[in-house]
């Protein structure tokens, strides 16, 4: 069963736990204008509470993943119009990491500034051979200042600088040598790809891989000691859940485990 839920510039549709968000505004590249924006995090914000929903991928029509902004709402604004834009690009890319449900981006031709912002922000992303990425807003005076957080954070410093400096193309295969991406596929195998991961994540208990990406963020930027203290507590309190409990039984016992959550 596919469940549906209307929107105007995107598409939501859920089957056997995972669910599958679209942008879907092809004529403007997928652009993140704010309206779309707001789409994706009332989206989001609604999978949150879903706890069918195990995974969810994030996908485009046509050729572009996402350009990025709407240019065309960035001519002659006033601070406050464009700190909403940006205020609202940033609490999407912080919800995208905050639900439960692992993120992956399934991008099959180009994401460029905001929307390599997004593929960069997401927890897994597979992209086809055919994918380029780029922030280009060197070129045109507006720098790619808010998709640096998330690249920076993908890739590394002197590989971000690079792109961010140049505002060249870089393709799918130095995506995933940079970390950008997790692996690249045939155009053809894309779609199947993204869903055999996605099918994979979904199958072990939903809170334990909320509660693990919730863990993985918190510690990501502390140093060792602190991250290990951290990670130690954790790991303790999860040893006590329904789920882990009848994880560790189900192996000891050599039989299937029966998910509560």
């Amino acid at each position: 069963m596919v469940a549906a839920t209307p929107y105007r510039f995107i598409q939501v549709e859920t089957a056997g736990g995972i669910a599958a968000v679209t942008l879907n505004r092809p004529e403007k590249r997928n652009a993140l204008s704010l309206e779309v924006m707001r789409e994706l995090i009332a989206a989001f914000e609604a999978l949150r509470a879903d706890r069918a929903v195990k995974v969810v991928t994030l996908r485009g029509v046509g050729p572009v993943f996402s350009a990025g902004h709407d240019l065309g709402e960035m001519l002659a604004r006033s601070v406050e119009e464009y700190r909403t834009v940006f205020d609202t690009c940033v609490q999407l890319m912080e919800l995208l990491q905050t639900i439960p449900q692992p993120v992956i981006a399934e991008i099959a031709g180009i994401a460029t500034a905001a929307g390599c912002q997004l593929v960069a922000t997401c927890d897994l992303a597979i992209a086809s051979s055919e994918a380029k990425f780029a922030t280009p807003g060197v070129k045109i005076g507006l720098f790619c200042t808010t998709p640096m957080v998330a690249l920076t954070r993908a890739i590394g410093r002197k590989r971000a600088m690079e792109m961010l400096l140049t505002g060249e193309m870089i393709d799918a295969r130095t995506a995933a040598d940079w970390g950008l991406v997790n692996r690249v596929v045939a155009p053809a195998d894309l779609e199947t790809a993204t869903h055999a991961l996605a099918t994979r994540i979904a199958s072990a208990a939903r809170f334990v891989v909320g509660l693990g990406k919730a863990a993985f963020y918190a510690q990501i930027d502390l140093d060792q000691p602190k991250a290990y203290a951290y990670a130690k507590e954790v790991m303790s309190m999860n040893a006590l859940a329904d789920d882990a409990q009848e994880g560790m039984g189900a192996f000891v016992s050599k039989r299937p485990a029966e998910w509560r959550s």
